[in-house]
């Protein structure tokens, strides 16, 4: 376990240490990636939505409605425009339907 540098410490910083030490930032990602779709794309879509998976800059969404994921095609860089905005950071570059 890591000392303290000095006796006061931000929790927030606390809490990025340890992330960044530990190297869990790719699964933070992972599970912050499905939240935001739920977020971004709402109960009715979510409702069809049976797996999502963050593989590298990629986004891999398996849908259980044909109908559903031939219209999301169409949109394709506005979610990935509405994620990468809503996680504050670049993180999915490419998104495919299954």
């Amino acid at each position: 376990m890591a000392r303290r540098k000095n006796e006061h410490q931000n929790m927030s910083e606390v809490l990025k240490e340890f992330v960044t030490e530990n190297k869990l930032q790719k699964g933070m990602d992972k599970v912050a990636v499905r939240d935001v779709w739920e977020q971004i794309m709402g109960p009715a879509i979510h409702k069809y939505t049976q797996n999502i998976k963050l593989d590298r800059k990629t986004l891999y969404v398996q849908l259980t409605s044909s109908v559903l994921r031939e219209e999301l095609s169409y949109g394709k860089e506005k979610i990935i425009s509405n994620l990468n905005e809503a996680l504050g950071k670049d993180l999915v570059k490419k998104l495919i339907f299954r």
